[in-house]
């Protein structure tokens, strides 16, 4: 058990940790714990957060692959913390008003999609690795999560050209899967 909670599942286990506590500063804004606070305080919040969440994300993998502590439980904690931080970003985004329903929903249903593929790909021993368009789409989602949070100009632009990236990343992973 002491393996599998090396320092890459711990920075896992953080990001699991943030992803509602992220969610809680965007959504909770009518809350009276917040009522004193100016709603920017919020997003500089949530925002840090999110940051903090995401740099959790390239270390855990770095981590792993250089110190050989790749785990059969990291491989379930960092896609199962990635979904997390991205579910809570687009939809405390989307209950704020700041994106739209319909990428959000695009977005998450590829996610899902493919959370499902992967599952019967590995049952049927077949290897669908992540693709380069698929770690460009993790990027760009989170540079759009971060814009769309601090309210900046071209965030919804860049949601867009999220949703673009994440479908046509789902579409490599669906031909990969047909391949083998």
């Amino acid at each position: 058990m002491s393996k599998a909670l090396n320092l890459p599942n711990l920075l896992a286990l953080l990001r699991i940790a943030l992803a509602p506590l992220m969610l809680w500063f965007l959504v909770g804004r009518d809350s009276s714990f917040f009522s004193s606070w100016h709603p920017s305080w919020l997003d500089y919040f949530a925002g840090l957060i999110f940051v903090i969440a995401s740099v959790t994300d390239f270390f855990d993998g770095y981590i792993a692959r250089s110190w050989n502590q790749i785990t059969k439980l990291g491989g379930i904690l960092d896609p199962l913390a990635d979904k997390m931080l991205m579910l809570a970003g687009f939809l405390g985004l989307m209950v704020i008003d700041r994106a739209s329903a319909w990428a959000v929903f695009l977005i998450l249903s590829r996610e899902f999609f493919i959370t499902g593929l992967r599952v019967v790909a590995v049952a049927e021993g077949k290897n669908v690795a992540s693709t380069m368009a698929g770690k460009i789409k993790t990027v760009i989602q989170m540079i759009a999560i971060g814009f769309l949070i601090m309210n900046w100009p071209f965030a919804t632009e860049l949601l867009w050209v999220a949703v673009i990236l994440t479908i046509y990343s789902g579409y490599e992973y669906i031909r990969d899967y047909f391949k083998n």
